[in-house]
């Protein structure tokens, strides 16, 4: 934690700051550790405080060594007026993304003399390059993940729903240590594959179905992502081609990304393969996204991101074709961004499977 402040303090040096608000979940999480539902961080270049309440503060000074805990008793707005008067606190960050306007009106009006100084997304992009520790927890959801693929695979036949398998494929993963999904699964077989997010519904699976699998567990707050698809009884030709047109543009993406790359250039590489093959018009989204305590993250690789990767930075590379009415493939693993190429945290077979 203690480097992961001193990166929010280069950050204030950097936009003129005298301290930063911080309220959401997942950044409160990243510069604290704190994993109570209630609470607010007040850095300056050398004050960590969290305001909390009576319910979190024991939890608070345990897993917050870094910081002063302030428990929270005649009210946050006057807590915080308090603390920013003593702190000579003029200039104020705040994440202009995760306020409400009410948020924003109650800090104007409640907190004297300060000016609110909206931070984008430089905040978010702190979280963008992950530590070791990060990391090795991204490495064991992601085994996670592979274990219940692999425990749902006999499921996937004729007469059973995508719901079904969703439901199993979260029981599994909670069993297996995961706190719960990060987010809906994507189960879409049949003409529903041609769905990029067509989340698990009632359909039965049918003989000669694709069936796209697209799902990621939370574990100790972060969250792997995965996809794979299928085809169930028998795979026809054209299903075999865009199959594998996806696979080849997954290979050279995965060839290509490395520190320094743009996040166009990699989605470039991907998209180019599936434009050559004749199918360019339905890949209608980006190549991937970062990953870490949120599922959708920075940086992004699509056709307009000018980001620079960075050693660290864990990224989804996820290719893929979508035909109404006849179906679509998508084939997503995780990885990390090296100096020399990626560390894929997916090690499940990507050999088109008919089951």
């Amino acid at each position: 934690m203690h480097k992961r402040l001193a990166r929010a303090r280069d950050m204030l040096q950097q936009k003129g700051l005298d301290a930063v608000l911080v309220q959401s979940p997942v950044n409160r999480r990243y510069l604290s550790g704190f994993t109570g539902t209630a609470g607010t961080l007040l850095i300056t270049d050398s004050k960590s405080i969290l305001i909390t309440d009576f319910r979190y503060t024991c939890q608070a000074e345990r897993q917050c060594r870094d910081f002063m805990v302030t428990e929270c008793r005649e009210g946050l707005w006057d807590s915080l007026n308090s603390l920013v008067r003593e702190y000579q606190v003029k200039k104020l960050g705040f994440e202009d993304d995760f306020f409400t306007y009410r948020q924003y009106i109650k800090m104007r009006e409640n907190l004297e003399g300060i000016e609110p100084v909206p931070l984008g997304e430089e905040l978010n992009i702190l979280r963008a390059v992950k530590d070791r520790e990060e990391m090795g927890i991204m490495r064991t959801a992601a085994r996670i993940s592979e274990k219940a693929l692999e425990h749902v695979l006999p499921m996937i036949k004729p007469g059973v729903t995508e719901r079904e398998i969703s439901k199993e494929l979260e029981v599994f993963m909670i069993r297996a240590g995961c706190t719960g999904p990060a987010f809906d699964f994507i189960v879409a077989s049949g003409w529903r594959s041609a769905m990029p997010h067509g989340v698990a519904a009632d359909k039965k699976i049918e003989y000669g179905d694709l069936v796209t699998i697209d799902f990621g567990g939370k574990y100790e707050g972060y969250c792997s992502d995965m996809t794979r698809t299928f085809v169930v009884g028998k795979c026809s030709q054209k299903q075999k081609e865009i199959y594998e047109t996806v696979l080849a543009a997954q290979h050279a993406a995965l060839e290509q990304i490395r520190a320094t790359l743009r996040g166009c250039d990699a989605d470039s590489t991907a998209r180019s393969v599936i434009e050559k093959a004749g199918y360019g018009e339905y890949f209608g989204h980006g190549l991937g996204h970062g990953v870490g305590l949120e599922v959708h993250e920075a940086p992004v690789l699509g056709p307009k991101s000018e980001t620079i990767l960075e050693p660290g930075m864990t990224v989804t590379v996820e290719p893929g074709i979508y035909m109404e009415g006849f179906g679509g493939v998508r084939i997503e693993d995780l990885v990390v961004v090296t100096d020399n190429g990626v560390e894929n945290l997916n090690n499940f077979p990507k050999e088109l499977m008919v089951l």
